[in-house]
């Protein structure tokens, strides 16, 4: 795959990378990452030499038409784990537990804390289930990754992407060995979840919003929805005056 892939993807987009120093040669390793656009799980594997195993939303392996199965076929082809998320907490469980499998294998595991795209550009509150259990119950780095313009090249609703350069910031690895075995502390989940998150924001130069992207995107579609309707009010208004000047005109 990266070289059906990831050979073409470079010569095309032409990625530019920072800090490719701070992936290990070899061993466990968490790159914890901002997500902005559907794009970020070709682009940051391509430019690493090493496989990343991200977690990936079972609708990818399942949706059905020539397009799902060109997907799943590629999830399948860069070995990432579908992890059905209809029940908030079982979904959360099957990550971790993936998660701790992949480096246990001195493998490379690929998260996004915020849990979703950012709808906007902007960066997320991180949620603390995911990393900061499975970096505190395996004790591997987490790797701070910041995708630059990939929102740009591929917005979300999109299928042809613009030719044009991403970046990728890699940060220095973060170590929470402080807190091994202290993975079901809340308070600690969440200050390795914000430290994280600080330092992708660092990376990135993202504003940083402290609420979670699925709120986010709720607010936008309620406000989408409010308007619409709005809309749809001021046209039935302006049709009911009309006809009534119609009437009164005749």
């Amino acid at each position: 795959m990266k070289v059906a892939i990831g050979g073409p993807l470079k010569v095309a987009f032409r990625p530019w990378v920072e800090g490719l120093e701070h992936i290990p040669a070899e061993g466990a390793a968490i790159l914890a990452s901002n997500h902005l656009s559907f794009s970020d799980s070709f682009f940051l594997p391509a430019v690493l030499d090493r496989k990343v195993t991200f977690i990936a939303k079972a609708e990818y392996f399942t949706t059905p038409g020539v397009k799902g199965r060109l997907t799943a076929a590629f999830f399948k082809g860069v070995g990432q784990l579908p992890v059905d998320r209809s029940g908030a907490r079982g979904a959360g469980e099957a990550a971790i537990k993936s998660g701790i499998e992949v480096l246990e294998r001195g493998e490379l595991f690929g998260i996004y804390p915020e849990g979703t795209r950012s709808p906007d550009g902007r960066l997320y509150r991180g949620k603390p289930g995911g990393l900061a259990r499975v970096a505190l119950a395996t004790g591997a780095p987490v790797i701070p990754v910041a995708m630059i313009d990939t929102e740009k090249i591929q917005p979300p609703g999109k299928v042809m992407p613009k030719l044009m350069r991403p970046g990728i910031r890699i940060g220095e690895p973060l170590d929470f060995s402080r807190y091994q075995g202290m993975e079901h502390d809340r308070f600690v989940l969440r200050a390795v979840t914000d430290e994280v998150m600080y330092e992708i924001m660092k990376l990135s130069g993202q504003e940083y919003v402290d609420i979670y992207a699925t709120a986010a995107k709720r607010r936008i579609a309620e406000a989408a929805k409010a308007a619409k309707e709005a809309e749809k009010a001021e046209k039935a208004q302006a049709d009911k005056e009309k006809a009534e000047r119609e009437k009164a005109g005749s």
